[in-house]
């Protein structure tokens, strides 16, 4: 099966469903209601042969309503076909059903977008932060979350506190360079202070 044969036999079976569809470089996006969500997915599964779930991820659009995306990477190891399904979810309605009972995979993706967005999966066997710990109370990959963190403090468990960025190991350089040549990463030791403002707008040729 190829991924348009796939994508035509969603559009037919689910055609009042599927609210936006995204063609980009031989890749499909397809954006669905949360609540259309695990059918849809069920269905890619089952009948379609996507029998791998590689990533689920989250996007943050601050200021937009919805305020957040959930993104869905499936594959065909049969067929070798990648799809992408997506679904909205609103800064006041932040759950959405889990897809662990149909990819065992899910299980810790949802725990991450969890941890990291404050998005709760329905259903979900264990629902738990997995990088920060228990009674952490922020988000840190919204947007809204400052680059250099927020002090808390658990008493005997944890704490953290704003770390300064001013030449830290993630903070670029001022210069008319974009953002790949004044990255941090890009210099070594020895890299001289007019080199830090370098005016390249990149490191080589694409």
């Amino acid at each position: 099966m190829t991924l348009s044969e796939a994508v035509e036999q969603i559009e037919v079976k689910y055609s009042s469903l599927i609210l936006q569809k995204k063609e980009f470089r031989g890749e499909t996006t397809l954006l669905v209601k949360k609540s259309d969500l695990y059918e849809i997915a069920q269905f890619c599964r089952d009948v379609l042969g996507f029998n791998m779930l590689l990533d689920i991820t989250s996007v943050d659009h601050f200021g937009t309503h919805p305020r957040f995306e959930i993104v869905y990477e499936l594959y065909s190891l049969t067929s070798k076909i990648h799809l992408r399904l997506k679904c909205s979810v609103a800064e006041d309605e932040l759950e959405v059903p889990t897809l662990s009972t149909l990819w065992p995979t899910a299980d810790w993706h949802e725990r991450e977008v969890y941890d990291m967005m404050g998005i709760i999966f329905q259903g979900h066997p264990d629902l738990r932060r997995i990088l920060m710990w228990d009674g952490y109370p922020y988000y840190p990959l919204r947007k809204d979350f400052p680059l250099e963190g927020k002090p808390s403090e658990m008493p005997d468990i944890a704490f953290s506190e704003a770390a300064p960025l001013q030449g830290g190991p993630f903070v670029t350089s001022p210069g008319e360079g974009n953002t790949q040549v004044r990255e941090p990463r890009h210099r070594s030791a020895e890299t001289s202070a007019d080199e830090l403002t370098s005016s390249k707008t990149f490191i080589a040729e694409p």
